[in-house]
């Protein structure tokens, strides 16, 4: 199942909305590098509130997609992390120390507006 990415603007916006497999992990990072390929977008927003599990293949996916977002000049915010998401992420010793969160997705447009020096 693919996981749509909608364009606003100069953004993309991304609610994942499905059980996050790694073979689906992997299509949504390959389409999401292709879409900020494709519009030139300088941000993305992820939002993961209807994520309630998360393995270590997969943090480390969402973390590739950050950095590689970043090569390609997105900047990333990950937006409704679950509280036992996050924690499995630090039982699992994954720390996204990098990665800017935002509780939900007004937060995260704002948050990522900060970080392109935007007002």
């Amino acid at each position: 199942m693919r996981i749509p990415i909608l364009k606003l603007h100069q953004y993309l916006l991304v609610s994942v909305q499905v059980e996050l497999d790694d073979q689906t992990a992997i299509k949504f990072q390959e389409d999401l590098l292709n879409r900020i390929h494709e519009t030139g977008s300088i941000g993305v927003v992820v939002d993961l509130t209807s994520v309630e599990i998360i393995d270590s293949f997969i943090a480390k996916v969402l973390g590739e997609v950050v950095t590689m977002a970043e090569l390609m000049g997105a900047k990333v915010v990950f937006t409704g992390i679950q509280p036992a998401v996050s924690m499995t992420l630090i039982d699992l010793g994954i720390h996204l120390s990098e990665v800017q969160t935002a509780l939900d997705l007004e937060q995260g447009l704002v948050k990522l507006r900060q970080e392109l020096g935007e007002k």
